[in-house]
């Protein structure tokens, strides 16, 4: 679909790139950026202290050297403990009851060392990310972007396409779908075991408008899909370490309107491709990005090399033609378990889950704005959707594709709007490229 040029509004952009990494909290990552809702601090000093579990609390900390990566469990029970009716207080009990049990039976045991300094307690800043730190001064930093659902990437990246995570009993009977953030075993994937080929997913997706509006698309996969796990999620991610990119961190192949739209190829594209679209100039109107295990920032991963190659795709697109007329959307699809003080806001008993980074970079984004609107990923769907649909919703009463989903997010009343961290009256500002390894 294309815009007439100089339409000064949202217009303006044509090519929608959503980048997701993995499994970090706002707080975590820009918790002592200034002028933000980061960590409650007086005199430079945390404010908050989190009960440990066995009679002490800890103040969040800097994690000077990344020995220990952890994070801690993030289905959506894990999230609602974290944070317990509000107090924010869970997070080192989620995370450390066997920790927490040693520590009690033996008091010098190396458990409760440990539990002075729990990982999920720590956060990196503006030395350590400097990139990211480097785009929200230059762009913009979202500081109340919640994870949209309780729970784990499956879900998270579900809502990111379609606006919903659901289990569907018969893949082709949108019906059949009921409302589910389970993990691999009781959750929207859980009929991989029946159905190893797919699809799986029977509600619609964002791509089933786009595909009928005639606006392009693509999913671009680094390295391709490795088999989805079928046992807890941090097993499943144990064992991908190193390999390629999980399945469940790109679901759209498996979501039947893509099928039968016989748009396959574009749900699995090649990083290369994007690459090769950005010098060009042949960017599809939406794109998402998604990397594989060693470039996603998760636990476990080196956050140095996941930077670095959001670096390299931001640059590819700073560097290509379509940068005028581009908008990067660039976020971390769940919490990860790490500590954040903010409680999520109620959004029809599936979430918001927790906080998490998310910036705007765009030669139309508004110069180190802090946006402080309340968002989810349902934001990217409406803005989306408002500049190539005319404003359709994945809505089962005006789609023409009925799904039983239980509400349409993006017409959530809370739900913040993007396009205010753009100034579409402005000339399109220069690129900012930045080193893949800054020092």
């Amino acid at each position: 679909m294309r815009h007439a040029r100089g339409t000064g509004d949202i217009h303006e952009i044509r090519h929608v790139i959503v980048i997701m990494e993995e499994n970090r909290s706002y707080d975590s990552f820009f918790g002592t950026y200034p002028h933000a809702d980061g960590i409650p601090r007086k005199h430079g000093r945390p404010t908050v202290c989190v009960p440990n579990g066995v009679g002490g609390c800890v103040r969040p900390f800097l994690d000077a050297n990344g020995a220990d990566d952890s994070g801690g469990p993030h289905g959506p029970l894990a999230g609602q403990r974290d944070v317990n009716g509000g107090r924010m207080d869970g997070f080192i009990r989620v995370s450390g009851g066997a920790l927490i049990r040693r520590c009690l039976r033996n008091r010098h045991s190396s458990a409760c060392a440990h539990l002075r300094r729990p990982n999920v307690m720590s956060y990196h800043d503006g030395g350590q990310i400097p990139n990211y730190w480097a785009y929200a001064r230059s762009f913009v930093l979202q500081d109340h972007m919640f994870e949209p659902n309780w729970g784990w990437s499956l879900p998270a990246h579900l809502w990111l396409v379609s606006g919903w995570s659901a289990r569907c009993t018969d893949p082709y009977r949108a019906s059949t779908c009921t409302s589910n953030l389970g993990g691999p075993r009781d959750g929207p994937s859980a009929t991989l075991r029946t159905r190893p080929h797919g699809p799986l997913f029977a509600w619609t997706d964002l791509t089933y408008l786009l595909h009928r509006y005639h606006v392009t698309w693509a999913s671009y996969v680094e390295r391709g899909a490795a088999p989805d796990c079928m046992t807890g999620p941090i097993d499943c991610y144990t064992r991908l370490k190193g390999a390629s990119t999980p399945g469940f961190w790109n679901p759209l192949p498996n979501f039947t309107d893509v099928r039968q739209d016989h748009q396959q190829a574009a749900s699995q594209e090649r990083l290369s491709r994007f690459y090769a679209a950005a010098k060009r100039g042949t960017l599809p109107n939406v794109s998402w990005v998604t990397p594989d295990w060693a470039d996603s920032n998760h636990p476990g991963a080196s956050i140095a090399q996941g930077q670095a190659w959001v670096t390299k795709l931001v640059n590819a697109v700073m560097s290509g033609p379509d940068w005028k007329s581009s908008a990067i959307f660039l976020a971390w699809d769940d919490w990860g378990g790490f500590y954040d003080h903010v409680e999520p806001p109620v959004v029809d008993g599936q979430g918001y889950g927790l906080r998490v980074p998310a910036l705007v970079i765009s030669p139309y984004a508004k110069k180190g704005y802090i946006d402080h609107q309340t968002l989810s990923f349902d934001a990217y769907l409406k803005f989306i959707e408002d500049d190539f649909l005319h404003g359709q919703r994945i809505d089962p009463r005006t789609d023409g594709r009925p799904d039983p989903r239980p509400d349409v997010r993006e017409n959530e009343p809370i739900l913040g709007d993007l396009e205010s961290d753009f100034d579409f009256a402005r000339k399109p500002r220069r690129p900012v490229l930045l080193p893949l390894h800054p020092a």
